[in-house]
């Protein structure tokens, strides 16, 4: 089944434009529909502050707020004009926390286009959290890095793969882009043999499945412990120039991989293509 839903969720940010660009592309590509979402998020101050804020202070607040989400949706609308996709688009605003309005729109759609969060932005606007959404939304997220323009994805793929169930999930979600990929390398890091583990030859499986699906994929495994998974992981996209990386999100509890670190945490934080997650 081919991607004919997506929304993908816009702000203020330079970013902007890169990430309406890929849900674009894989809009066009798959006859599909794009809704783009903007959520109106006021400064909150606090409540001695606010109670003393004069009238024209916050109608200047309001005429500000309604002057970005414009200069957004035209960014939008620039967009589907040059995909041609004018009649295959629509325009949501939102009010409120960002990633509560793009968890309930996202519910309605077959992929969530969002950014990776820059750790450079003013941290008093609210942004999409991607570690957040994926665990509220209930659908497939695209995470699309802060820095860089991606003219085409989903040609050449990486599949992490560590046989658990979050990996699965992410691979049955991403199954329209691994189908119609030119290349998907399926790799499996430090991989644990045996009847526990993925097997003998991990990965095979998997690829066995994929592979009765049409896709082009061959699978590799990687045992290092001179090299982080992560990094090993991003190598790995470099070498091959892969465009998209397909992966489950948070085989762990949440609050382990705040102590103590782990792939979806570390992927959020240095991809350097998009990244589609599912938990």
């Amino acid at each position: 089944m081919a991607f004919k839903d997506l929304l993908v969720v816009v702000d203020d940010s330079a970013a902007s434009a890169a990430r309406i660009d890929v849900a674009a592309q894989l809009a066009a590509r798959n006859d599909g529909h794009v809704t783009g979402l903007y959520a109106v998020t006021p400064i909150v101050l606090p409540g001695y502050i606010e109670s003393e804020l004069p009238e024209e202070v916050r109608d200047n607040q309001r005429r500000y707020a309604q002057e970005l989400a414009a200069k957004a949706e035209a960014l939008f609308d620039a967009a589907m004009r040059r995909h041609g996709l004018t009649d295959r688009s629509e325009w949501r605003l939102a009010h409120g926390n960002p990633t509560d309005a793009a968890a309930l729109h996202g519910r309605y759609a077959d992929l969530v286009v969002v950014g990776q969060v820059d750790p450079r932005r003013d941290r008093d606007r609210p942004v999409v959290l991607p570690q957040d959404l994926v665990f509220e939304c209930g659908r497939p997220l695209l995470v699309v890095p802060y820095v860089g323009s991606f003219y085409r994805v989903g040609e050449r793929v990486l599949v992490g793969w560590n046989g658990s169930r979050e990996a699965a999930r992410a691979v049955a979600d991403a199954l329209p882009l691994l189908a119609a990929a030119k290349r998907v390398v399926l790799l499996a890091v430090n991989p644990k043999p045996g009847a526990t583990g993925i097997g003998d030859e991990p990965g095979a499986d998997i690829a066995r499945n994929l592979s009765r699906h049409g896709c082009r994929v061959e699978a590799t495994r990687v045992s290092t412990d001179q090299v982080d998974p992560g990094d090993t992981l991003l190598n790995t996209v470099s070498d091959e120039s892969c465009d998209l990386v397909v992966m489950g999100a948070y085989g762990r509890s949440r609050l382990r991989e705040q102590v103590l670190g782990g792939m979806t945490r570390f992927m959020l934080e240095h991809m350097t293509v998009p990244v589609l997650m599912s938990h």
